[in-house]
């Protein structure tokens, strides 16, 4: 019988974790659960009898690999699959996959929660602005993007995007401004959302150069992840314009250092994005079903490496 670990330090929910454990269990394969372990040692200790794991936001390096000679398959429940080391899983012969999609409507909203109390400072009790009539620009136009552009349309703002991976024409299409340069967009818009990934080419290069672009009243938006975030330039920006504001799901390792502009910052006490009832049960079942599909079928549709 094939043993699949869902190993999640920041668990599923309840109803996510039983829907994932009668799919798993009824497909014939064992499913077992790690929760809220102690330290990554303990992860590298669950592994050594498993064939398939089910991560959200967890670590899976070498060390993890190297104490998994079973292990066929790890799906990231989510789209950032930044947390595992694909380099050593493709020498390990495992396929890493993620789910895409599943938790965008729940990251596209919470953007918009962030924005909302920031422009209204916090609420408390002083006069702020609305987002109606605003430019906002799509800083990549992906599952999250998409849904993000169809919220901004219900507050009456002018939507942007620029993403060099999708046609101008399949933008174009969702009724959103499809700008050729990731200068262009930042210029012009005064809500800028971030959904890039973390790579060897975007790490830090949301930079000063690019947000001192920004028209008056900006704010940069990141429910993508920190690395992304150049974060010598956030605080010079911060430092330089009162006007410039930077709300995030995930928190700068330079927080500390930004205490000074708290009135123009928010950060999430962890990373929010995928913290919806719906979008747990979505992606916990989406990864139930490819790795069943997987074994069952050979299926690699969503395999990353």
């Amino acid at each position: 019988m094939k043993k699949v670990l869902v190993a999640t330090d920041k668990p599923f929910a309840k109803t996510a974790s039983d829907q994932i454990r009668n799919l798993i269990t009824g497909a014939g394969f064992e499913c077992q659960f790690l929760e809220k372990y102690p330290d990554q040692q303990a992860l590298i200790q669950a592994m050594p009898e498993v064939e398939a794991v089910i991560i959200r936001s967890d670590i899976i390096d070498k060390a993890v690999l190297d104490n998994a000679p079973k292990l066929k398959i790890v799906v990231r429940a989510g789209a950032g699959y930044d947390n595992v080391d694909l380099t050593a899983a493709t020498a390990h012969n495992v396929v890493v996959m993620n789910t895409p999609g599943q938790n965008s409507n729940a990251v596209a909203e919470l953007a918009f929660g962030m924005m909302v109390y920031q422009i209204r400072n916090h609420f408390n009790g002083s006069s702020g602005t609305e987002l109606m009539g605003k430019k906002i620009g799509i800083h990549a136009y992906g599952n999250v993007g998409k849904h993000v552009a169809r919220i901004a349309k219900g507050f009456g703002m002018e939507v942007y995007a620029f993403d060099p991976f999708v046609s101008k024409e399949a933008i174009e299409k969702d009724g959103i401004v499809a700008v050729s340069t990731v200068e262009e967009l930042y210029s012009t818009c005064q809500f800028v959302s971030l959904h890039i990934p973390a790579n060897d080419k975007t790490k830090k290069s949301i930079n000063f150069d690019l947000l001192s672009k920004m028209p008056v009243g900006a704010m940069l938006i990141n429910t993508a992840r920190k690395e992304v975030i150049c974060e010598e330039g956030l605080q010079k920006i911060l430092a330089e314009r009162k006007d410039f504001s930077y709300v995030s799901d995930v928190a700068p390792d330079c927080k500390q250092a930004l205490e000074p502009f708290a009135d123009k910052c928010f950060f999430s006490p962890k990373k929010m994005g995928a913290q919806t009832a719906e979008a747990n049960i979505n992606a916990g079942v989406a990864a139930a079903q490819q790795i069943i599909a997987f074994f069952n079928h050979n299926d690699v549709t969503f395999k990353v490496n």
